[in-house]
Order: structure tokens, then sequence, then C-alpha cells
């Protein structure tokens, strides 16, 4: 769960991973704005499919950039970004995966 200080969103998102590391389902509930839940809306339908090395990759300017959020907005998509890296970073932590921490920067704006 990440939550945006500024104005009081908050995103849980939840991963299915299969056992060659491929996202096969994801699921985000998101309390907040109509642009935080397409944020979020948005990563969820992106990362399935794709491997846990190829989710890492996502970020909020692709959402940004996807949507057409307005700079007031950004800080949605950057929610979504850590929820994502959050979500990876719980999967990897309960499947006893070492490849390092994923970086959430929880409440702060990416251009």
């Amino acid at each position: 769960i990440v939550g945006a200080p500024e104005c009081g969103d908050v995103m849980k998102l939840q991963i299915q991973v299969s056992a060659d590391g491929r996202i096969v389902d994801a699921k985000f509930k998101t309390f907040g704005c109509g642009s935080a839940i397409a944020s979020s809306s948005l990563a969820t339908e992106w990362l399935k499919g794709r491997t846990i090395d190829e989710a890492t990759q996502l970020r909020n300017t692709d959402i940004v950039e996807e949507l057409s959020l307005p700079p007031v907005k950004i800080h949605c998509s950057v929610l979504a970004e850590d929820a994502v890296k959050a979500a990876i970073e719980d999967w990897k932590r309960k499947n006893g995966r070492s490849c390092g921490p994923v970086q959430v920067n929880v409440g702060t704006t990416k251009a």
C-alpha cells in the first residue's frame, strides 16, 4: 500500500506471478481521484504478461504520456509506479528472491 500525502490518494496493487517469473494477473484497489484510478488501472494492464524484470521498467512518465495527465496530476502516476515497485518488492520478499530492493519513492514527484 502506498499513498500520496499531497492529496490523500491510496493505492494497493497485487500481482500473481507464474513459476517462470511472468506476471499472470495484477489487481488494484485505489481510493482517490479519477487520475489515480486510471493510473493504477493502466499499470495493472501494462504488467500482465511481463516478467518481473520487465515490470521494474515501468516509469511514471510512461503513465503520464499514455493518459495525457496534466502537471497537477503527475503525482497520481508516481503513486502507480510506487505501487508497482512495492508489489514487486513484496513478491520478492515472500518468495525468497534476493535481487535487491526496488526503490520506492512514496510521496515524491517525478516529471
